[in-house]
C-alpha cells in the first residue's frame, strides 16, 4: 500500500491488515517508525540478497543471476523506494556499502570479461538496477528466475542483432 500510495493512511494500512488502528500504533508510536522498520525490512532482505548471490567466491555469470533474482524477488515483496529513507545515517550507510560490494562485483565481472570494458565509470552499476526496477514493474507475471533471465541477457547481450 505504501508503495502504491506513500500518502496512505494509517487506518487504511491497518483496515488492509485486519487490524484496528490501535494495533498499528501500539507496534508503532509514529508513521515515520513504522516507515523505518519497512525500510529497514528491505534493507535486510537487500543485503540477504547479496550474500547469497555470492559476489566475491561465485563464478562471475552464477553470481550475476543469483544477485538478479534475489534483487527481483525483494523488489516484490518490498516494493518501496529506499531512497526516502536516505536521511537516516545508519540506513545510507549500510545502503553505501551494498552499493560498494555491487561495484566491486561488476568491477570483476569487467576484469573477468563478461562485461566489456570502456564504458563510462559506473554505468554498468546505474544500469543493473534500472533493469530489475523495470523487470520487476513491466512482468510482474515472470517468475523471479525468468524475469533475472531477461535482466542478465539484456545486460549482457543488449537488444541489437546478433552479429
Amino acid at each position: 500500500m505504501l508503495a502504491a500510495d506513500p500518502g496512505v493512511s494509517i487506518a487504511r494500512i491497518a483496515g488492509e491488515a485486519g487490524v484496528d488502528r490501535r494495533t498499528v500504533y501500539r507496534r508503532f508510536a509514529s508513521r515515520e517508525e513504522l516507515l523505518a522498520a519497512i525500510y529497514a525490512c528491505r534493507l535486510e532482505a537487500i543485503e540477504g540478497a547479496i550474500a547469497d548471490a555470492r559476489l566475491r567466491e561465485a563464478p562471475v555469470a552464477v553470481a550475476l543471476h543469483r544477485y538478479v533474482e534475489n534483487i527481483i524477488g525483494v523488489n516484490r515483496t518490498w516494493p518501496v523506494d529506499l531512497a526516502r529513507m536516505l536521511a537516516d545515517d545508519e540506513i545510507r550507510a549500510r545502503r553505501d556499502a551494498s552499493i560498494r560490494d555491487v561495484d566491486t562485483f561488476l568491477r570483476r565481472a569487467i576484469d573477468e570479461g563478461l562485461l566489456r570494458p570502456g564504458t563510462p565509470e559506473g554505468w554498468a552499476g546505474a544500469l543493473l538496477p534500472q533493469l530489475m526496477h523495470l523487470v520487476t514493474r513491466q512482468m510482474p507475471d515472470l517468475e523471479a528466475a525468468q524475469a533475472a533471465d531477461v535482466v542478465v541477457d539484456t545486460f549482457l547481450h543488449g537488444l541489437g542483432a546478433a552479429t
